[in-house]
């Protein structure tokens, strides 16, 4: 084989080169089930695995409530890629665009622009689409100046310090307006994310209060705006109205059949016609799917999901496979015809293991099978030691829920590692105070020393010196 223009020689091509796109659910557990399953070709070089992701590691997202309220360490609420999938090649970036007929992907990373090289082209003979969601955002506005999103480890973590420095804003303060602004907090989203964080959180900041002179609990004052007539529809509708009642019996303000108008100039102004003049508005009202799947030239549902069979193949495409919140999969256990799986964690974790035997399958020329799984329920929590669970068919309300919620979670978190870590962390927490401390000048490390590097000049700090919380 000649040398390349660099002088070395080109490794041998892999006679299956599986793409992965997506380090999430989706794609980490179909990777870590393809690189077990193929380790002898990985090995010889025989196959590859390729995982292009923006992140290098994946979120177990419902543990995001319990990481903004001090519950668990962030660095555990992330799974290392590269530490889990050993065996694959793992490419921090982003899939911009897929040429199925060629088999290529147009990949963009960190050095794109630094070496002046453009993009990369990645060729596979299979591909898994599973970039996820992005946050479904509405044309209201002051949304995009104001709001605050709760997809990533970063805006839950951002989210606890903004929410703590708001104390420290309204103690300090002696203009009331600004210090009822502060106290303020608007969650708009009544599904699981919505709920579960401003359960947290409010757990928290209630905490927090007794560490300050001169903010009690009541002072705080909290409001979830939910467009539909109840909030966790997953959990059935006799324990949304138990969560419902035990939110509002914590002086929560819940506004049913309520849309958020505008929250220009930090004032947030409902379709019921109130007004809140508040420092934090936090966006959790749905997702859609990633924006990649409209270039992707594959076919859509309605909802911009890529449609699947349920073999968790893309209808009419060989080689192509999607599963999680990019695919519209059939639920064969539906009664009624023309369903589809709930895009969520249960069904994400179950349908990657069975995409890649899948995948496996269609490159040894042997039969697939279908993806059949029975919803078997949900939990949430509502703050420390309070939850509701429906599962199957069960109600559980209360400490039995919360409790349900944390076991279930745990099971469900990857790596051992991960587990014992976070089990350790559950019960140091049982056992001392929690944490208040509000570490918000992470966000903006280089702020110090620019400030400092100004100063030593006899100058005024850089202009990318980030300003203060105002």
């Amino acid at each position: 084989m000649a040398p390349d223009s660099r002088g070395t020689t080109p490794r041998t091509r892999p006679s299956a080169r599986i793409l992965v796109v997506g380090g999430g659910y989706v794609g980490m557990y179909t990777a870590l089930r393809l690189q077990r399953k193929l380790k002898q070709r990985l090995r010889s070089g025989d196959a590859e695995i390729v995982v292009v992701t923006p992140e290098p590691y994946m979120t177990y997202q419902p543990f995001l409530p319990e990481a903004a309220a001090g519950s668990i360490s962030p660095r555990h609420v992330v799974v290392p890629l590269r530490r889990v999938l050993n065996r694959c090649a793992i490419v921090i970036g982003e899939v911009g665009h897929i040429d199925h007929a060629e088999r290529t992907a147009s990949v963009t990373t960190l050095a794109t622009g630094e070496d002046g090289a453009g993009a990369r082209e990645v060729d596979y003979d299979e591909i898994v689409i599973a970039p996820g969601s992005v946050s479904r955002t509405l044309p209201v506005p002051g949304l995009a100046d104001f709001g605050i999103g709760f997809k990533t480890v970063e805006e839950a973590i951002g989210l606890r310090n903004h929410v703590i420095e708001q104390m420290d804003i309204a103690s300090a303060t002696r203009d009331p307006a600004i210090r009822d602004a502060a106290l303020t907090f608007v969650f708009v989203g009544g599904g699981y994310a919505g709920v579960e964080a401003l359960a947290e959180l409010e757990d928290m900041a209630r905490y927090t209060a007794r560490y300050y002179h001169n903010i009690k609990p009541a002072d705080l004052r909290w409001i979830l705006v939910e467009a539909s007539g109840r909030i966790l529809p997953e959990v059935g509708e006799a324990m949304g109205a138990y969560a419902l009642g035990e939110l509002r019996g914590r002086n929560i303000d819940v506004r049913l059949d309520t849309r958020l108008d505008t929250c220009e100039d930090r004032v947030a102004v409902l379709s019921d016609g109130s007004r809140f003049p508040t420092r934090t508005l936090v966006w959790t009202a749905g997702v859609r799917p990633a924006p990649l799947l409209a270039a992707a030239g594959l076919p859509l549902t309605e909802r911009g999901r890529l449609r699947c069979a349920a073999t968790l193949g893309v209808e009419g495409v060989p080689h192509a496979w999607a599963a999680g919140d990019a695919a519209a999969v059939p639920d064969l256990t539906a009664a009624e015809p023309g369903r589809e799986t709930a895009p969520n964690a249960q069904h994400a974790v179950r349908q990657a293991k069975v995409l890649a035997d899948n995948v496996l399958a269609a490159i040894e020329g042997r039969p697939l099978r279908e993806y059949r799984h029975a919803y078997a329920g949900s939990v949430a929590s509502l703050g420390l030691h309070k939850g509701v669970a429906h599962v199957y068919g069960r109600r559980l309300k209360g400490y039995p829920a919360w409790l349900m919620h944390r076991a279930y979670h745990l099971s469900r978190v990857p790596t051992f590692n991960r587990k014992a870590r976070v089990l350790a962390e559950w019960t140091l927490a049982g056992l001392f105070k929690r944490e208040i401390v509000s570490l918000g000048s992470l966000e903006h490390p280089r702020a110090e020393f620019a400030r400092a590097a100004g100063d030593g000049a006899g100058g005024t700090p850089s202009p990318g010196a980030p300003p203060g919380d105002g």
